[in-house]
């Protein structure tokens, strides 16, 4: 919808719809949900919008794209329900991700360029992974707790990364307890940097794998640059979603 419409003009769910590509039962929802203001209701019972929850409907669908779903609608309910405050503590964590997101991939570049190929991962890069000799020669390393909480993360998770191939701990022979070694370790932690980054394990697979090939950072430079790329597109729109938020703010009054 334009931003030429007179406050006092009425609009029905459909009028708002069509200008955003939506259906009139999904603009019931964003108001049924706080994320539009309670519209009036005709003598009739119909809703009756106003140029406000044109504002409001714009807001919310620049907020989307850099603060995700959630948080726009609890910026939105926020707004609405006159908890400026609020909402600007929600906007704050937003970027707070963003930049911490940042920083993980920094550590990310970091991380892989640090890389090295060593005589015990060449032992362990064949065909089936390594062989048991190899691996129970290998001495040292984790148990799977302390790696979890270096990681921040449960060993649950750490489990599941080993059934998608991610991780590949040994086990100790008369514990049987799973063993990290320096490059299981590694591989954990770019595992989990990169789903911070929003990979799938799908889309992680090949990559550890292709890490432990080659030994350095060529096969995630096009990952990087999509990541990198992805960042800022969220600060583009966490700008745009700012921008179309302040005239919603402002025509609240």
């Amino acid at each position: 919808m334009g931003r030429n419409l007179q406050s006092g003009k009425r609009l029905r769910p459909v009028d708002l719809a069509r200008g955003h590509g939506l259906s009139t039962q999904a603009v019931r929802n964003y108001e049924e949900a706080g994320i539009l203001p309670a519209a009036d209701r005709t003598p009739h019972g119909h809703r009756a919008y106003t140029s406000l929850h044109a504002g409001a409907l714009r807001a919310f669908l620049a907020l989307v794209p850099g603060h995700g779903h959630r948080t726009a609608t609890a910026i939105m309910r926020a707004v609405n329900e006159g908890a400026t405050e609020e909402a600007f503590r929600l906007i704050d964590e937003s970027h707070a991700q963003l930049l911490d997101d940042r920083r993980t991939l920094r550590a990310v570049e970091s991380a892989l360029r640090d890389l090295e190929p060593t005589p015990e991962a060449a032992t362990a890069s064949g065909p089936g992974g390594g062989s048991a000799p190899a691996a129970a020669a290998r001495t040292g390393g984790t148990f799977i707790g302390p790696l979890a909480g270096r990681l921040g993360i449960r060993p649950a998770t750490l489990r599941t990364w080993e059934r998608a191939g991610l991780v590949r701990p040994r086990r100790d022979p008369r514990t049987g307890y799973r063993v990290y070694d320096e490059s299981d370790a590694r591989d954990a932690r770019l595992v989990h940097q990169l789903r911070r980054g929003g990979y799938l394990l799908e889309q992680i697979a090949p990559l550890i794998a292709q890490v432990r090939a080659a030994g350095g950072l060529e096969p995630l430079e096009a990952a990087l640059r999509d990541w990198h790329g992805r960042l800022s597109a969220r600060g583009r729109a966490m700008l745009a979603g700012a921008a179309e938020l302040e005239a919603y703010l402002r025509e609240r009054g």
